[in-house]
Protein backbone atom coordinates (compact mmCIF):
# COMPACT_ATOMS: atom_id res chain seq x y z
CA UNK A 1 0.00 0.00 0.00
CA UNK A 2 3.04 2.30 -0.01
CA UNK A 3 3.31 2.46 3.78
CA UNK A 4 7.10 2.93 3.72
CA UNK A 5 6.84 5.75 1.18
CA UNK A 6 4.19 7.40 3.35
CA UNK A 7 6.45 6.98 6.39
CA UNK A 8 9.22 8.82 4.54
CA UNK A 9 6.81 11.58 3.50
CA UNK A 10 5.54 11.94 7.08
CA UNK A 11 9.09 12.22 8.36
CA UNK A 12 9.88 14.86 5.75
CA UNK A 13 6.74 16.82 6.61
CA UNK A 14 7.63 16.74 10.32
CA UNK A 15 11.20 17.83 9.63
CA UNK A 16 9.93 20.76 7.54
CA UNK A 17 7.82 21.75 10.55
CA UNK A 18 10.90 21.69 12.79
CA UNK A 19 10.32 18.34 14.50
CA UNK A 20 13.25 15.97 14.97
CA UNK A 21 12.08 12.60 13.67
CA UNK A 22 13.23 9.03 14.19
CA UNK A 23 12.06 6.34 11.78
CA UNK A 24 12.13 2.82 13.20
CA UNK A 25 12.09 0.23 10.42
CA UNK A 26 11.09 -3.28 11.45
CA UNK A 27 11.33 -5.49 8.39
CA UNK A 28 14.81 -4.57 7.15
CA UNK A 29 14.04 -4.62 3.42
CA UNK A 30 12.02 -1.49 2.84
CA UNK A 31 14.51 0.54 0.81
CA UNK A 32 13.72 3.50 3.06
CA UNK A 33 17.29 4.82 3.05
CA UNK A 34 17.39 5.07 -0.75
CA UNK A 35 14.35 7.34 -0.68
CA UNK A 36 16.56 9.89 1.07
CA UNK A 37 19.48 9.35 -1.29
CA UNK A 38 21.47 6.89 0.85
CA UNK A 39 23.00 3.77 -0.72
CA UNK A 40 23.63 1.79 2.46
CA UNK A 41 20.74 -0.14 4.02
CA UNK A 42 19.63 0.71 7.53
CA UNK A 43 21.09 -1.17 10.49
CA UNK A 44 20.53 -1.26 14.25
CA UNK A 45 22.89 1.73 14.53
CA UNK A 46 21.06 5.00 14.09
CA UNK A 47 21.95 7.16 11.07
CA UNK A 48 20.97 10.63 9.89
CA UNK A 49 19.00 10.41 6.65
CA UNK A 50 18.38 14.12 6.29
CA UNK A 51 20.20 16.89 8.13
CA UNK A 52 18.23 19.82 9.46
CA UNK A 53 19.14 23.41 8.77
CA UNK A 54 19.53 22.87 5.03
CA UNK A 55 17.60 24.19 2.07
CA UNK A 56 14.18 23.40 3.52
CA UNK A 57 14.13 21.09 6.53
CA UNK A 58 14.52 22.66 9.95
CA UNK A 59 15.22 19.41 11.82
CA UNK A 60 16.99 16.07 11.40
CA UNK A 61 15.46 12.85 10.14
CA UNK A 62 17.18 9.83 11.70
CA UNK A 63 16.52 6.15 11.14
CA UNK A 64 17.43 2.66 12.30
CA UNK A 65 16.18 -0.91 12.10
CA UNK A 66 14.91 -2.77 15.13
CA UNK A 67 14.82 -6.57 15.40
CA UNK A 68 13.82 -8.80 18.34
CA UNK A 69 17.33 -10.27 18.57
CA UNK A 70 18.97 -6.84 18.72
CA UNK A 71 16.42 -5.59 21.25
CA UNK A 72 17.03 -8.60 23.50
CA UNK A 73 20.81 -8.23 23.31
CA UNK A 74 20.57 -4.55 24.25
CA UNK A 75 18.18 -5.31 27.11
CA UNK A 76 20.45 -7.97 28.59
CA UNK A 77 23.58 -5.86 28.17
CA UNK A 78 21.89 -2.91 29.87
CA UNK A 79 21.17 -5.22 32.81
CA UNK A 80 24.74 -6.51 33.10
CA UNK A 81 24.25 -9.76 31.19
CA UNK A 82 26.42 -9.20 28.12
CA UNK A 83 27.93 -12.71 28.20
CA UNK A 84 24.49 -14.31 28.49
CA UNK A 85 23.19 -12.26 25.55
CA UNK A 86 25.93 -13.55 23.24
CA UNK A 87 25.27 -17.13 24.34
CA UNK A 88 21.55 -16.80 23.68
CA UNK A 89 22.10 -15.42 20.20
CA UNK A 90 24.67 -18.04 19.23
CA UNK A 91 22.50 -20.90 20.47
CA UNK A 92 19.27 -19.70 18.88
CA UNK A 93 17.56 -19.72 22.27
CA UNK A 94 15.44 -16.69 21.38
CA UNK A 95 13.57 -18.80 18.79
CA UNK A 96 12.89 -21.46 21.42
CA UNK A 97 11.56 -18.83 23.82
CA UNK A 98 9.42 -17.30 21.07
CA UNK A 99 7.86 -20.69 20.34
CA UNK A 100 7.10 -21.26 24.01
CA UNK A 101 5.73 -17.75 24.56
CA UNK A 102 4.01 -16.39 21.43
CA UNK A 103 4.29 -12.64 21.19
CA UNK A 104 7.62 -12.38 23.01
CA UNK A 105 9.49 -11.21 19.91
CA UNK A 106 6.96 -8.48 19.23
CA UNK A 107 7.02 -7.31 22.85
CA UNK A 108 10.81 -7.03 22.71
CA UNK A 109 10.51 -4.66 19.75
CA UNK A 110 7.60 -2.70 21.19
CA UNK A 111 9.41 -2.45 24.52
CA UNK A 112 12.36 -0.80 22.79
CA UNK A 113 10.03 1.61 20.99
CA UNK A 114 8.48 2.42 24.35
CA UNK A 115 11.92 3.10 25.82
CA UNK A 116 12.78 5.42 22.93
CA UNK A 117 9.50 7.29 23.37
CA UNK A 118 10.00 7.67 27.11
CA UNK A 119 13.52 8.99 26.66
CA UNK A 120 12.39 11.90 24.51
CA UNK A 121 14.88 10.72 21.89
CA UNK A 122 12.99 12.56 19.14
CA UNK A 123 9.99 14.85 18.81
CA UNK A 124 8.31 12.22 16.65
CA UNK A 125 8.94 8.48 16.32
CA UNK A 126 7.54 6.81 13.21
CA UNK A 127 7.42 3.01 13.29
CA UNK A 128 7.22 1.47 9.83
CA UNK A 129 5.19 -1.47 11.09
CA UNK A 130 4.33 -4.73 9.29
CA UNK A 131 1.58 -4.94 6.68
CA UNK A 132 -2.08 -5.32 7.66
CA UNK A 133 -2.28 -8.98 8.70
CA UNK A 134 0.89 -9.03 10.77
CA UNK A 135 0.26 -5.52 12.10
CA UNK A 136 -2.76 -6.73 14.08
CA UNK A 137 -0.79 -9.63 15.56
CA UNK A 138 2.15 -7.32 16.27
CA UNK A 139 0.07 -4.78 18.16
CA UNK A 140 -2.02 -7.34 20.06
CA UNK A 141 1.07 -9.13 21.41
CA UNK A 142 1.14 -7.04 24.58
CA UNK A 143 -2.47 -7.81 25.47
CA UNK A 144 -1.90 -11.51 24.80
CA UNK A 145 1.07 -11.60 27.14
CA UNK A 146 -0.86 -9.77 29.84
CA UNK A 147 -3.44 -12.56 29.70
CA UNK A 148 -0.76 -15.28 29.75
CA UNK A 149 1.81 -13.91 32.23
CA UNK A 150 0.77 -12.88 35.73
CA UNK A 151 4.03 -11.63 37.28
CA UNK A 152 7.60 -10.72 36.40
CA UNK A 153 9.46 -8.41 34.01
CA UNK A 154 7.64 -9.67 30.90
CA UNK A 155 4.27 -8.69 32.38
CA UNK A 156 5.67 -5.31 33.42
CA UNK A 157 6.97 -4.74 29.90
CA UNK A 158 3.64 -5.77 28.37
CA UNK A 159 1.74 -3.50 30.75
CA UNK A 160 3.92 -0.51 29.90
CA UNK A 161 3.58 -1.21 26.17
CA UNK A 162 -0.21 -1.34 26.52
CA UNK A 163 -0.14 1.99 28.33
CA UNK A 164 1.77 3.44 25.38
CA UNK A 165 -0.48 1.94 22.71
CA UNK A 166 -3.73 3.02 24.35
CA UNK A 167 -2.68 6.60 25.12
CA UNK A 168 -3.71 8.77 22.16
CA UNK A 169 -1.36 11.53 23.29
CA UNK A 170 1.62 9.16 23.01
CA UNK A 171 0.82 6.94 20.05
CA UNK A 172 -1.58 6.59 17.14
CA UNK A 173 -1.85 4.18 14.24
CA UNK A 174 -1.90 5.71 10.79
CA UNK A 175 -3.28 3.30 8.19
CA UNK A 176 -2.38 3.53 4.51
CA UNK A 177 -4.47 2.23 1.63
CA UNK A 178 -5.00 2.53 -2.10
CA UNK A 179 -8.29 3.67 -3.70
CA UNK A 180 -9.02 0.14 -4.93
CA UNK A 181 -11.60 -2.42 -3.82
CA UNK A 182 -9.40 -5.05 -2.12
CA UNK A 183 -7.10 -2.59 -0.27
CA UNK A 184 -10.16 -0.66 0.95
CA UNK A 185 -11.74 -3.86 2.27
CA UNK A 186 -8.50 -4.79 4.03
CA UNK A 187 -7.96 -1.41 5.67
CA UNK A 188 -11.54 -1.25 6.99
CA UNK A 189 -11.20 -4.73 8.50
CA UNK A 190 -7.80 -3.86 10.00
CA UNK A 191 -9.08 -0.62 11.52
CA UNK A 192 -11.92 -2.31 13.37
CA UNK A 193 -9.66 -5.13 14.59
CA UNK A 194 -7.14 -2.64 15.96
CA UNK A 195 -9.77 -0.63 17.78
CA UNK A 196 -11.51 -3.71 19.20
CA UNK A 197 -8.50 -5.86 20.13
CA UNK A 198 -5.85 -3.28 21.02
CA UNK A 199 -7.72 -0.10 21.86
CA UNK A 200 -5.37 2.08 19.82
CA UNK A 201 -6.34 5.49 18.52
CA UNK A 202 -6.47 5.78 14.75
CA UNK A 203 -4.98 8.81 13.04
CA UNK A 204 -6.42 10.17 9.78
CA UNK A 205 -6.31 7.60 7.02
CA UNK A 206 -3.88 8.04 4.13
CA UNK A 207 -5.24 7.21 0.68
CA UNK A 208 -2.17 6.81 -1.48
CA UNK A 209 -1.83 6.81 -5.27
CA UNK A 210 -4.80 9.03 -6.11
CA UNK A 211 -4.87 10.21 -9.73
CA UNK A 212 -4.95 14.03 -9.85
CA UNK A 213 -8.20 15.13 -11.47
CA UNK A 214 -7.82 16.37 -15.02
CA UNK A 215 -10.38 18.46 -16.83
CA UNK A 216 -10.99 18.62 -20.56
CA UNK A 217 -10.54 14.92 -21.21
CA UNK A 218 -13.48 14.83 -23.63
CA UNK A 219 -11.86 16.89 -26.38
CA UNK A 220 -9.17 16.26 -29.04
CA UNK A 221 -7.10 19.04 -30.67
CA UNK A 222 -8.17 19.47 -34.32
CA UNK A 223 -4.64 19.41 -35.76
CA UNK A 224 -3.86 15.79 -34.77
CA UNK A 225 -3.76 13.01 -37.34
CA UNK A 226 -6.19 10.11 -37.00
CA UNK A 227 -3.80 7.74 -35.22
CA UNK A 228 -2.69 10.32 -32.67
CA UNK A 229 -6.28 11.42 -32.07
CA UNK A 230 -7.36 7.81 -31.48
CA UNK A 231 -4.48 7.23 -29.03
CA UNK A 232 -5.36 10.42 -27.16
CA UNK A 233 -9.02 9.43 -26.93
CA UNK A 234 -8.03 6.00 -25.57
CA UNK A 235 -5.75 7.61 -22.98
CA UNK A 236 -8.47 10.07 -21.97
CA UNK A 237 -11.01 7.27 -21.63
CA UNK A 238 -8.62 5.26 -19.44
CA UNK A 239 -7.88 8.25 -17.21
CA UNK A 240 -11.57 9.13 -16.88
CA UNK A 241 -12.42 5.55 -15.96
CA UNK A 242 -9.60 5.37 -13.37
CA UNK A 243 -10.67 8.65 -11.78
CA UNK A 244 -14.28 7.42 -11.53
CA UNK A 245 -13.26 4.07 -10.03
CA UNK A 246 -10.99 5.74 -7.49
CA UNK A 247 -13.67 8.27 -6.53
CA UNK A 248 -16.12 5.40 -5.98
CA UNK A 249 -13.70 3.58 -3.67
CA UNK A 250 -12.83 6.74 -1.74
CA UNK A 251 -16.54 7.36 -1.13
CA UNK A 252 -17.08 3.74 -0.09
CA UNK A 253 -14.15 4.01 2.32
CA UNK A 254 -15.59 7.16 3.89
CA UNK A 255 -18.91 5.39 4.48
CA UNK A 256 -17.31 2.29 5.98
CA UNK A 257 -14.67 3.98 8.10
CA UNK A 258 -15.46 7.31 9.80
CA UNK A 259 -11.94 8.72 9.71
CA UNK A 260 -10.61 11.88 8.03
CA UNK A 261 -8.77 11.09 4.80
CA UNK A 262 -5.44 12.44 3.58
CA UNK A 263 -5.02 11.93 -0.16
CA UNK A 264 -1.60 11.59 -1.76
CA UNK A 265 -1.12 11.84 -5.53
CA UNK A 266 -0.15 8.99 -7.81
CA UNK A 267 3.50 9.39 -8.82
CA UNK A 268 4.18 8.38 -12.40
CA UNK A 269 7.52 6.79 -11.58
CA UNK A 270 8.85 3.63 -9.95
CA UNK A 271 11.92 5.40 -8.58
CA UNK A 272 11.15 7.18 -5.32
CA UNK A 273 13.92 9.54 -4.25
CA UNK A 274 14.30 12.80 -2.33
CA UNK A 275 12.46 14.85 -4.97
CA UNK A 276 9.44 12.53 -4.92
CA UNK A 277 9.41 12.45 -1.12
CA UNK A 278 9.33 16.26 -1.14
CA UNK A 279 6.31 16.21 -3.46
CA UNK A 280 4.47 13.79 -1.18
CA UNK A 281 5.47 15.68 1.98
CA UNK A 282 4.08 18.92 0.54
CA UNK A 283 0.87 17.15 -0.52
CA UNK A 284 0.56 15.62 2.94
CA UNK A 285 1.05 18.98 4.63
CA UNK A 286 -1.63 20.53 2.42
CA UNK A 287 -4.04 17.70 3.26
CA UNK A 288 -3.34 18.01 7.00
CA UNK A 289 -3.92 21.76 6.84
CA UNK A 290 -7.41 21.12 5.42
CA UNK A 291 -8.47 18.80 8.24
CA UNK A 292 -11.36 20.03 10.40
Amino acid sequence: MGKTTVTAALARMAALAGMTTLIVELEGKSGLATMFGHDAALTYEEVVLSKGGGRRAAADIRARTLTPDDALVEYLEDHGMRRLSKRLMSSGAIDVVATAAPGIKDILVLGKVKALERSGHADLILVDAPAAGHAVTFLTSARGLLDAVTVGPIRTQAQEVMELLTDADRSQVLLVTLPEETPVNEVVETAFKLEDRVGVSLAPLVVNGVYPKLEGLDGVPPNLDAAAAAALRDAAAFRTERQALQAEQVSRLAEALPLPQLELPFLFTTDIGPAEIDVLADALADAVAKLP
